[in-house]
């Protein structure tokens, strides 16, 4: 009878977890950038990435397409320069650029059909005002009614952080 132990049988490497990706949509509030510093040290720290999502107002209907093409036009180049002054900031925060969606439609609509397109997104995180009029109407709106259509976790992370406070906690 023989004492040495079996050969370990060879098979697939065990695998990978994969990659975290947090998104972020874009807006021009303040809180975002708190936002978007808690999600950059969080993928940092995890080994993730960071994703944004900028949506523009549709074009009205209008009697002169060439006006309303050139409006839509102007929004999209304003959402690629948003989307790359922050692309700056989460490379230098995250070490890694992020991936950049920009969509035309509504907000909730358009952050719903990308979910559903990228499995891939793992996290949502949006920054919530700490003002009177309350968190914001995407954070109501997805924290209320529309709860049951999200297949991700939502971090609300609140505006009134600092710096400094976010990060002592990520």
């Amino acid at each position: 009878m023989s004492t040495e132990p079996a050969a370990p049988q060879a098979g697939p490497p065990p695998a990978k977890p994969a990659q975290r990706v947090f998104l972020l949509v874009v807006d021009q509030s303040p809180e975002l950038k708190i936002a978007l510093r808690y999600a950059c040290r969080r993928a940092r720290a995890t080994g993730g990435r960071i994703a944004m999502l900028y949506v523009t107002e549709p074009a009205d209907s209008t009697e002169w397409l060439a006006v309303g093409k050139l409006m839509q036009e102007e929004r999209r180049q304003e959402a690629e320069q948003r989307l790359q002054e922050l692309s700056a900031y989460v490379r230098s925060v995250s070490g890694d650029m992020p991936m950049l969606h920009v969509r035309e439609g509504a907000v909730r609509d358009e952050l719903f059909a990308l979910l559903d397109e990228h499995p891939e997104i793992s996290v949502l995180v949006l920054g919530a005002d700490s003002g009177p009029k309350g968190p914001g109407p995407l954070v109501t709106a997805l924290a209320g009614k529309f709860s049951n259509k999200l297949r991700i976790p939502m971090m609300i992370v609140p505006g009134s952080l600092t710096e400094a406070q976010i990060d002592a906690i990520s």
